[in-house]
């Protein structure tokens, strides 16, 4: 369903998944966006996630396989709080699609980009407690949600340079605007990669694996990559050809 609909609190793309944003004028009405008007962006139905049986694993290229519950994420490390930008690749798809039809993607307009301040620990810090091994170069995240692609179940992940993870901007957040994430935002833990587009801030975290080169996940091997103009349909192309986005321009 690529016609959107509006709604009191935005404008809905579609309901499963969830994808909605806030019309511009609202949207702009305040420097840091309310929960209630962040947009959304799913690629999978919102999964139930009880947050005291919720775990955190972390394993791979590691010295210390750790599995942390929300409390032990909140009691052992720092928090630290990150104003940060999040921007779906696919903001003002719909003007593209005026140039040349985009099929099987949402017709964004401008909503998918929104302002918060966000609180949790430093991926950097958890990282430290499980000890890097030296042939660990990446960072990847799995999250718990149910992703079908082609009728072949995916699930979605990402993975940023373990130079980037490092950083410590890099957030393992659980608050958002100083209240709990909800679950359309990622409840109970999500990752907040500022500078990035906003599929490298993989919600409802699940594993992070350390590792010697990107993630294999259909999101970061297949998807979200830019390539040349002479390429009409991404689709048949050959995926390992494109490069990868991270940055926001």
């Amino acid at each position: 369903m690529n016609d959107p609909s509006t709604r009191t609190l935005g404008i809905v793309y579609q309901e499963q998944p969830y994808n909605a944003g806030t019309p511009l004028p609202q949207l702009c009405s305040s420097f840091v966006t309310p929960q209630e008007r962040f947009f959304a962006r799913s690629h999978g139905n919102t999964p139930t996630i009880d947050s005291e049986s919720y775990r955190l694993h972390i394993t791979g290229n590691v010295r210390n396989y750790l599995e942390l519950s929300l409390a032990e994420l909140r009691n052992r490390f720092p928090s630290y709080t990150v104003m940060a930008t999040l921007q779906c690749t696919g903001s003002r798809r719909k003007e593209l699609a005026e140039l040349r039809p985009i099929p099987g993607e949402l017709l964004w307009g401008g909503e998918p980009i929104s302002n918060a301040i966000w609180r949790g620990v430093a991926l950097r810090d958890v990282l430290a407690a499980a000890e890097i091994e030296p042939e660990a170069r990446y960072v990847a995240f799995a999250g718990l949600d149910e992703v079908l692609k082609d009728d072949e179940q995916v699930g979605f992940g990402s993975s940023i340079a373990l130079e980037k993870a490092l950083s410590p901007e890099v957030l393992l957040a659980y608050e958002m605007n100083d209240q709990p994430l909800t679950p359309e935002h990622g409840a109970p833990l999500r990752v907040i990669v500022p500078g990035y587009i906003g599929a490298r801030s993989v919600k409802w975290l699940g594993a992070i694996t350390l590792q010697s080169e990107p993630s294999h996940n259909y999101f970061q091997a297949k998807s979200y990559k830019l390539f040349p103009s002479y390429v009409t349909e991404a689709a048949k192309a050959d995926a390992s050809q494109g490069q990868t986005l991270e940055a926001l321009p």
